[in-house]
């Protein structure tokens, strides 16, 4: 067994386990903090397969950012055991039904995969590195780039325009 299949299936156990725990943890706030971990193992198997573009922003954008979010909403909310609404019964079901359901599709899916078919080299090629990325977006892509560039600019713009109005109307009343 090599580096490289010790480390995909350590990072698989740690996938699959904290995302239990984000299921099983009574605490919301341990929930979205196991979904972090989550988070950074999916980046993991990235960084194996090549893909560091998709790795970094999987990092920054959903462990970084949106969780952070998640993280103070939850705070802010100031969930409690007793605060918690009681489910009905109908409703677990309905929970229930769906989630078997999706674990029959799972099954089924996995039953038809073929494993030769379906293998992953990992660690070699040149597929997922940000070097080529970045030839493609500024060399073959560079208009639509560009005109999105100018597109989100005057979004900004807009967004502090609209804020300055509103705060001086605020201001004159």
């Amino acid at each position: 067994m090599s580096i490289t299949e010790i480390l995909f299936w350590f990072l698989t156990a740690m996938a699959l386990g904290s995302a239990i725990m984000v299921i099983t943890s009574r605490s919301p706030v341990h929930s979205v903090l196991w979904l972090i971990v989550t988070f950074f193992a999916i980046s993991g198997h990235y960084i194996m397969m090549n893909a560091q573009f998709l790795a970094i922003v999987n990092i920054i954008v959903y462990a970084g950012a949106i969780m952070v979010l998640f993280l103070f909403v939850v705070m802010l909310m100031n969930l409690n055991a007793e605060s918690e609404p009681q489910k009905n019964r109908m409703l677990q079901f309905a929970g229930l039904l769906a989630g078997g359901c999706l674990f029959l599709v799972i099954l089924a899916s996995l039953m038809k995969a073929t494993e030769t078919s379906s293998m992953v080299q990992l660690g070699s090629g040149n597929e997922g590195l940000i070097k080529n990325l970045g030839k493609a977006l500024f060399n073959d892509y560079v208009i639509p780039f560009e005109i999105s560039s100018v597109l989100f600019l005057s979004a900004m713009i807009g967004a502090v325009l609209i804020g300055k109005k509103e705060k001086a109307e605020h201001d004159g009343n």
